[in-house]
């Protein structure tokens, strides 16, 4: 149990400072380039747990299984993460920290429609603090950068479907999520540098130039690495993105899912504090309020999580009881 807790200081620290790292290195890569970069190296690094973990499994991909993961990667990478770099461009990084690790509160009512998964007293009260402090640090009275939000939230959202595709993927075919990440994003990787190679064709580069998106023409594969950007390449595709994950399916291994997800509670406190110290990004009043009542909010999502176990490990023991004494 103390090496879980260990797994996820670690996994959080790492994460939360995902949007500083890649902040950083904005300057020197395209935003797609970079997505493309360290999701390809992530899954590298994940992939010797995921071979573990399929060890003895009868793993074997099929037709099903491979549309699957192209899918699933695609939401992730080529969407949802696209949005979140494009966000960390037009926005403040701890801002855009603290607004997408709301994908979990969005996680709410889409795991209601889409896995029929109970909506508890605790989890709509949840709901409810996060939107007020995802309100408090959005404050509509002075919006100024309504680009960085709105992208930031479209990360957020497309992130919780993509969670959604991992639960649905997780029981139709018995992936752990050690083994769903790493094949979704060696898929996700793998169609984003299609995609990138398109945008290199000259009449595609000229049309997407012509509408106003330049960013998205002639997208870089190699071009900017070198010895003085290579460090902070390395930091965000092994450390954030391999051992982050790495070290959140480990703690879910020690611990339990409910208790590794704390990662994405401390990550909305620490991503702040940490911005403030190696950005100097300010901390101000709203702000503040926003992370104590998205702090709240997480606090009861994760009181409701393990409150619903406990019945479900309890109903589960009843009903095996009462089997056995009928025997």
């Amino acid at each position: 149990m103390k090496k879980g807790y260990i797994f996820i200081a670690l996994s959080a620290l790492f994460f939360s400072t995902m949007e500083i790292a890649i902040k950083l290195a904005a300057s020197d890569f395209n935003p797609l380039q970079l997505n493309l970069l360290r999701f390809l190296i992530g899954s590298a690094v994940l992939s010797p747990l995921a071979i573990r973990h399929l060890r003895g499994s009868g793993f074997s991909l099929n037709k099903s299984s491979v549309l699957y993961f192209l899918f699933s990667g695609f939401m992730c990478v080529v969407v949802s993460m696209t949005f979140f770099q494009m966000a960390i461009v037009y926005s403040k990084a701890s801002i855009v920290a603290i607004l997408f690790s709301c994908n979990a509160v969005f996680l709410i009512p889409f795991a209601h429609f889409f896995l029929k998964e109970k909506l508890t007293k605790l989890s709509l009260l949840s709901l409810v603090i996060s939107l007020a402090g995802m309100m408090f640090i959005v404050n509509p009275e002075n919006l100024t950068n309504v680009t960085g939000i709105v992208l930031s939230l479209l990360a957020a959202v497309t992130f919780a479907l993509y969670g959604i595709i991992g639960r649905k993927g997780s029981l139709k075919f018995g992936y752990d999520g050690v083994v769903q990440s790493s094949f979704s994003f060696l898929a996700g990787g793998t169609e984003l540098l299609v995609l990138i190679l398109i945008t290199r064709i000259s009449a595609v580069a000229h049309w997407l130039q012509s509408i106003g998106l330049g960013t998205f023409s002639n997208v870089p594969i190699l071009q900017g690495i070198s010895w003085s950007t290579l460090p902070s390449l390395i930091y965000l595709g092994v450390f954030v993105t391999g051992l982050g994950f790495s070290f959140y399916f480990l703690a879910m291994e020690e611990t339990s899912a409910a208790t590794a997800s704390l990662v994405f509670f401390i990550k909305p406190a620490l991503a702040p504090v940490l911005a403030l110290f190696i950005l100097g990004e300010a901390i101000t009043a709203n702000v503040l309020s926003g992370i104590l009542l998205i702090l709240a909010g997480s606090c009861i999502a994760f009181f409701s999580d393990n409150r619903e176990s406990r019945l479900a490990a309890a109903r589960k023991s009843s009903v095996q009881t009462s089997r056995i004494q009928t025997r």
